[in-house]
């Protein structure tokens, strides 16, 4: 049995169930525990039925400690600030031998136990943001990602939680500072400050907007294979963040900020069917009877203008850090930075 955790709100509720669709398809034997993050998301959940979802209220959850922090923090800042606490709390409350916290906004290709093996004996899981070069903030948003994070419930593993939680109660917000950077930067020093910490090396797992400009994907039978374009190395695909994907009100969706390049062939095969299962998700939520918005979609799209205008902001400040050259034609090619769909597309 592999133990998930993650936290998510109605917003995100089809975005929390194609992530448990994912699990039942490639994960033989697996739970997932879900911190409700208000009441028409643990309800829905509480009252559906799904067989391998155990549901927590945020009732049964937040202790005095997050309560008291809870109005210091903005509503992403509170949910970075009880991740550490997310997984101590599935840990201690159910016992369990061992939990692997996902973010709600990810899939799974195929089976995650290909990751957790290469750990051995290690207590502690992390996974890099593999930065493309020209995106790389490791160095005030931390080089790795809280996205998949495997932790033994003994004793190195609690040790980490419980300094991980110490820290981001102390300070966890959405602005580089001291050098800390929400819940994540205060990983950087895990491989030095605690024993039994293993960074992920397979390549397939934690593919994401800031790194898929290295790798090639392709379709073979069932399977999706990354190839990463230096080495020309071949790996399955394990799981995909969408980081940034955003639902508008005028039934429009941007797979992600107009920063980050993006081929072809990962719009085709990773980020339109994903769009097209979160879309099939919400239609059933509908027809059975859930009423609250489930995508999170509440303001109408930017015009294409407006992210032309976006994309040349970031573009200058990469000009300005080095990181892109002005004279790389590459650059000009909008089109790899329009992320914006109708979602009429889709269904």
């Amino acid at each position: 049995m592999t133990n998930f955790c993650s936290l998510f709100d109605s917003n995100y509720l089809t975005r929390g169930l194609a992530l448990y669709e994912s699990l039942e398809k490639s994960c033989p034997s697996f739970h997932l525990f879900v911190i409700a993050f208000n009441d028409d998301c643990y309800h829905y959940l509480k009252n559906s039925g799904i067989r391998h979802i155990t549901p927590i209220s945020l009732k049964e959850f937040e202790d005095e400690e997050l309560l008291q922090i809870k109005q210091t923090r903005s509503a992403a800042e509170y949910c970075w600030t009880c991740t550490p606490s997310v997984i101590l709390f599935c840990l201690k409350k159910f016992n369990l031998p061992s939990c692997t916290y996902v973010d709600a906004d990810m899939i799974f290709y195929d089976d995650p136990r290909l990751l957790l093996d290469e750990m051995g004996t290690a207590s502690i899981l992390i996974s890099e943001h593999r930065y493309s070069k020209e995106y790389d903030q490791s160095a005030t948003h931390g080089t790795y990602c809280v996205q998949f994070m495997f932790f033994k419930n003994d004793r190195a593993g609690i040790e980490a939680l419980q300094w991980w939680r110490e820290r981001c109660l102390e300070w966890c917000y959405s602005y580089p500072e001291d050098g800390k950077f929400g819940d994540q930067k205060y990983l950087d020093d895990w491989t030095a400050r605690f024993k039994g910490v293993h960074v992920l090396q397979h390549q397939g797992g934690g593919l994401a907007p800031w790194n898929v400009q290295q790798f090639m994907f392709t379709s073979d039978n069932a399977r999706i294979v990354v190839t990463e374009k230096k080495t020309g190395k071949s790996n399955p695909l394990i799981f995909f963040h969408f980081h940034g994907l955003k639902f508008y009100s005028d039934h429009t969706v941007s797979l992600s900020g107009p920063l980050y390049e993006m081929d072809e062939d990962v719009r085709k095969l990773i980020y339109f069917p994903y769009i097209k299962k979160l879309i099939g998700i919400e239609a059933q939520l509908k027809n059975n009877g859930v009423l609250f918005n489930t995508s999170g979609a509440r303001s109408p799209a930017p015009s294409k203008w407006n992210v032309f205008m976006e994309y040349l902001k970031f573009f200058a400040i990469l000009v300005l850090k080095g990181k892109a050259s002005p004279f790389f034609l590459k650059y000009y090619n909008f089109k790899k930075h329009h992320h914006l769909y109708n979602t009429n597309l889709f269904k």
